[in-house]
């Protein structure tokens, strides 16, 4: 799979913020950023940083993560299944967002537990980083 550019990121974004029924200045402001700014991020023609997509994310109410993917700020074939699951909780209209992060929580926590993304911070939907496993381990004995 091609590595997606920032043309894609700013199509992706333009689409989010119209789906959302958001003009460029209220996301922007919604952001953080200025609307210059993010008008140049929609065009392609700026790269975005992790801080400014997570902001975006936030305002969007969209997975940081896949912001990430489409910056090439993560791998797209390694983390693709990671990030997908993550979106999918996030989008899931049947729950509300204490219950997407405790499932987000737990989910990070089996991961880690099998040696994956042990070394990852973790995004989530409010714009948090770094979620503290569900529980003790247990061990065998």
């Amino acid at each position: 799979m091609a590595s997606l550019n920032v043309g894609n990121l700013g199509e992706y974004l333009r689409e989010q913020r119209r789906d959302a029924q958001l003009s460029l200045r209220q996301l922007a402001d919604a952001a953080g950023v200025s609307n210059p700014y993010l008008s140049q991020i929609e065009r392609g023609l700026r790269k975005p940083s992790a801080e400014v997509l997570q902001q975006v994310a936030k305002a969007l109410r969209i997975s940081a993560e896949t912001l990430y993917v489409r910056a090439g700020i993560l791998d797209a074939e390694r983390d693709r299944d990671d990030v997908e699951t993550r979106a999918v909780i996030l989008a899931d209209p049947s729950l509300n967002e204490g219950q997407k992060q405790v499932l987000l929580q737990v989910y990070e926590s089996f991961r880690k537990e099998n040696g994956f993304g042990a070394d990852a911070e973790v995004g989530t939907a409010d714009g948090t980083a770094s979620i503290p496993e569900a529980g003790p381990k247990q061990t065998a004995g």
